[in-house]
């Protein structure tokens, strides 16, 4: 069973950069498409930015694109969100999850989700 835990999370001012981490546990990782979604108050989950199984292709939001880094290390099975340029609007809960499918935005197309960290940006 795939275990993923969020870290990194925080309170920062626009324009500032954090880093998080989702730590997975389980050899599965390795042969799994790792993404990062986000939901503020009120709205639905949306899709971040997506990295390959073996980190060769990324795909971003166009909210985000230019801004934010999608990364993995296999070694120590964590994947990574640089975020840089924050923005108020940046402002959510973010999860990491798992899919078996590349190219896929649908939340409902991942299988395995860790329980979240909040991002607050503060204008």
């Amino acid at each position: 069973q795939v275990q993923l835990v969020e870290s990194g999370g925080g309170l920062v001012q626009a324009g500032g950069s954090l880093r998080l981490s989702c730590a997975a546990s389980g050899r599965i990782f390795r042969n799994y498409v790792m993404g990062w979604f986000r939901q503020a108050p009120g709205k639905e989950r949306e899709f971040v930015a997506e990295i390959s199984w073996n980190g060769g292709s990324t795909d971003y939001a166009d909210s985000v694109k230019a801004r934010f880094t999608i990364s993995r290390d296999s070694a120590k099975n964590t994947v990574y969100l640089q975020m840089n340029s924050l923005k108020p609007d940046d402002t959510a809960v973010y999860y990491c999850a798992a899919s078996k499918w590349e190219r896929v935005r649908s939340p409902a197309e991942y299988d395995y989700w860790g329980q979240g960290t909040q991002v607050t940006v503060s204008s």
